[in-house]
């Protein structure tokens, strides 16, 4: 039997879900025919209550402890091992820390924006805006294989109807191209769960890795063809494909550039890190021989992407664009840390899934803050706008500083960890760390390319000139991220202490593991 108190992890998780109740039960309109602002109060409410108990799941963590934290287990389906199964550890704390943190954001970004007033149905909008934050909070804490399955599928259903809805001119082509990219890849990856489930006798990711790491489970391997392979594979495609890692990111600027804004800070600050968090939670613990045989091959798609990535972002004319390619370029830094296989490499690949939610979750707010006045993604159809609105300016700056990896800002520190992991990787080395600094250099490049054409010179178009001052909600959402940016570039102790000892428990598995394989 499981536990029977009910645990901090589960209140986290149904927090959203509860605030969905009240809002079946709103009237769309009020009496006078207006929206009722009682139903975005109320998301935003239940939102920022899932974000403070986070906070409190953050503060009353015990770092020291490498193992699992604020469990919950009550038995499912016993008889197939099936068990509903949270629990919290250095790996996830601060990725669900992220989710409650961006989902305020979003929720608040959305207030006012033109789309909603021209499409309606605004209940049923942040109705799937909290089923979302309830599923993505359920991979992170997910501690059951099956149980994790159903949360991946689920995020799919409202992000779809989030951009097939309340998305742009192309919105339908964009909705179907994500769900079915990923659809495909869970195939994969329902196929290597229900085989690893019946060979362990259970479900249960903690029971399935302890028996693997006791030898008393043992998937064969014998190199890039063996059954332990084609399992890892099962999970990596489907992760790749959510990160998304080159080349299976060609769906991602579609979804962003037709995702209304605060769909697209979801789908960057968060929807992309739950392919990155799946390697690390299922394909290093449970495959770890195909991990380390595998790594150079996955290492070097995520150095094209970082290059690739970067490269095709310069060329871009449409803002959003823009900063959707250069997702593919920092989500392949954090590819490459997990593949460095050490401890310090894998601790920056988490912190930078942070730190690139935040950054380009902000570039996402910037963007729409503009195209809500302009109603143009056009990078042509601006320039000059820091002598229009001098204050968004300034903000937007620190922003785009961050993307780039100044240092004094979060984004440096993440970059800079994840290189000194692959320079010091056994598995990888040199020259994935040389050819990865491109990236941060490309990234200079593109940065200061959009923020000159769009805020700096003079105000060519009459349009430009008299645009409307942010509103104090879009100052607000601004500002917390610039909060955080500045946090974790002076303070990034804080969220390395909250990993370490977790992650440097799956290196020193990851460790053993290499020196055979390697041998």
């Amino acid at each position: 039997m499981g536990s029977s108190a009910i645990s901090l992890s589960t209140v986290v998780l149904f927090l959203p879900l509860i605030g969905i109740i009240p809002l079946l039960f709103m009237r769309e309109h009020d009496e006078h025919g207006h929206a009722n602002e009682n139903i975005k109060w109320t998301a935003l409410g239940f939102s920022g209550a899932t974000f403070i108990a986070t906070l409190i799941m953050w503060a009353t963590f015990n770092a020291s402890n490498p193992g699992l934290q604020f469990v919950q287990q009550i038995d499912w389906i016993p008889s197939i091992g099936i068990s509903f199964a949270l629990g919290v550890d250095g790996v996830s704390i601060l990725l669900i820390v992220l989710t409650g943190f961006i989902m305020p954001v979003a929720i608040l970004s959305s207030f006012g924006v033109h789309v909603l007033h021209e499409r309606g149905r605004e209940r049923l909008y942040f109705i799937f805006m909290l089923l979302l934050e309830f599923a993505m909070l359920g991979v992170f804490m997910a501690q059951d294989l099956f149980m994790f399955y159903i949360f991946w599928e689920v995020t799919l259903v409202p992000m779809y109807f989030l951009i097939g809805i309340w998305g742009a001119e192309n919105r339908i082509y964009a909705a179907v191209k994500f769900f079915l990219y990923t659809m495909a890849g869970s195939i994969l990856m329902l196929l290597a769960i229900l085989y690893v489930g019946i060979n362990a006798g259970t479900f249960s990711l903690p029971t399935i890795t302890a028996l693997i790491q006791s030898g008393n489970l043992v998937f064969p391997f014998s190199g890039i063809f063996s059954t332990q392979s084609f399992l890892f594979l099962g999970f990596l495609i489907a992760f790749a494909i959510k990160v998304p890692i080159w080349p299976f990111h060609s769906w991602l600027p579609d979804a962003h550039v037709q995702s209304p804004t605060a769909g697209s800070v979801i789908l960057a600050g968060v929807l992309l890190k739950l392919g990155a968090y799946g390697i690390i939670r299922f394909c290093l613990p449970l495959f770890p021989e195909a991990t380390v045989a595998w790594a150079p091959f996955v290492a070097t798609l995520a150095v094209i992407g970082i290059i690739y990535g970067a490269w095709v972002t310069y060329a871009q004319t449409d803002v959003k664009k823009l900063v959707a390619y250069s997702s593919v370029s920092h989500m392949g830094f954090v590819i490459l840390g997990i593949f460095a296989l050490n401890s310090i490499g894998i601790q920056g690949a988490i912190l930078q899934m942070v730190n690139h939610g935040v950054s380009t979750g902000g570039l996402f707010l910037l963007v729409g803050v503009l195209y809500e006045r302009r109603h143009t993604k056009d990078i042509a159809a601006y320039g000059g706008i820091w002598k229009v609105l001098p204050v968004f300016g300034g903000l937007s700056l620190v922003i785009t500083l961050s993307s780039m990896g100044l240092p004094g800002l979060n984004g440096f520190v993440g970059e800079f960890t994840i290189l000194m992991g692959a320079f010091g990787s056994e598995v990888l080395g040199f020259f994935y760390a040389l050819f990865a600094t491109l990236g941060v250099i490309l990234a200079a490049v593109y940065m200061l390319y959009m923020y000159q054409k769009v805020f700096m010179g003079e105000v060519t178009h009459e349009e430009n000139k008299h645009l409307e001052k942010p509103n104090w909600r879009e100052y607000t959402v601004l500002i917390a991220m610039i909060v955080v940016i500045i946090w974790i570039g002076v303070q990034p102790k804080v969220f390395f202490d909250s990993m370490g000892p977790a992650v440097t428990q799956v290196a020193q598995n990851l460790n053993t593991v290499a020196s055979t394989v390697l041998r």
